[in-house]
């Protein structure tokens, strides 16, 4: 059956491929980006995050089957705290009362494998504590100190935790609503592409995420699972970072995790 779907970061990447693949499925699809999407919203800022729930209320009369949560950057600048973690929390607390009027509704993030890497403290206590401007600090006092890396792994980090914390509440598992993430290595972008066209950073990306299964992945290739745990089919999956990486959790943290 057609469903509604709502996906954020829908004109590039994954976010695009998901949305392509959700319209061949039949399905109304609402994509929503900083620019060339059904909304435009710019999901760093307050208004843009009251524009993307105003319009998106609009556009289906207040009920959506599904919301993904695809948006993101990678810059060494506090403002990737604000869109990575503020941004999502925000769009899918939000959207949270038009699925809860949908049918069969799902929710999911699109996080990383840099989860799982070295983060700040500092950033990602401030970010589940809900202060983003006790994050924005920390962030910039990361850049500061020539660690701004660490802001974007903090901040899929912390939207990680979130995921975790938030989908066993009322407002989404005793509503009916299994909340995920997908954790992707590292996939053939335009936020990756610059890295993986320098050869020394290559390197780096490739020293950092190990991908033994397959290598770098192409968004269409993660737009399936997310397909998948969006759609009637998942009943029980919720609360689970769901690695796309090709190994690269397995290989860096073993058995560590279990």
């Amino acid at each position: 059956m057609p469903r509604t779907y709502l996906v954020t970061g829908a004109a590039s990447g994954i976010g695009r491929a998901t949305a392509d693949l959700l319209r061949a499925q039949g399905h109304a699809v609402i994509g929503a980006d900083v620019k060339d999407g059904d909304i435009s919203a710019d999901l760093s800022t307050d208004d843009g995050r009251t524009e993307l729930v105003t319009r998106a209320r609009e556009l289906t009369g207040g009920r959506l089957d599904a919301v993904v949560s695809c948006a993101g950057i990678a810059h060494f600048d506090p403002l990737t705290v604000q869109v990575n973690h503020f941004g999502a929390v925000s769009t899918l607390e939000g959207l949270r009362p038009l699925l809860a009027a949908g049918t069969d509704p799902r929710a999911l993030v699109v996080g990383s494998v840099d989860a799982v890497h070295p983060t700040d403290p500092a950033i990602v206590d401030a970010a589940l504590a809900g202060d983003e401007q006790a994050a924005v600090a920390a962030s910039q006092a990361a850049v500061d100190r020539g660690e701004g890396h660490l802001v974007y792994t903090s901040s899929k980090a912390a939207v990680s935790r979130w995921v975790r914390r938030a989908a066993v509440t009322a407002d989404w598992a005793a509503a009916g609503i299994p909340l995920n993430a997908v954790a992707p290595g590292v996939v053939l972008t335009p936020m990756t592409r610059p890295l993986l066209d320098d050869p020394a950073l290559r390197e780096l990306v490739e020293r950092s995420v190990p991908m033994p299964l397959h290598g770098h992945a192409r968004p269409e290739q993660i737009a399936p699972l997310i397909a998948w745990l969006t759609s009637p089919e998942n009943t029980h999956v919720t609360g689970q970072i769901v690695f796309a990486d090709g190994g690269a959790d397995a290989a860096l943290r073993g058995d560590r995790g279990w």
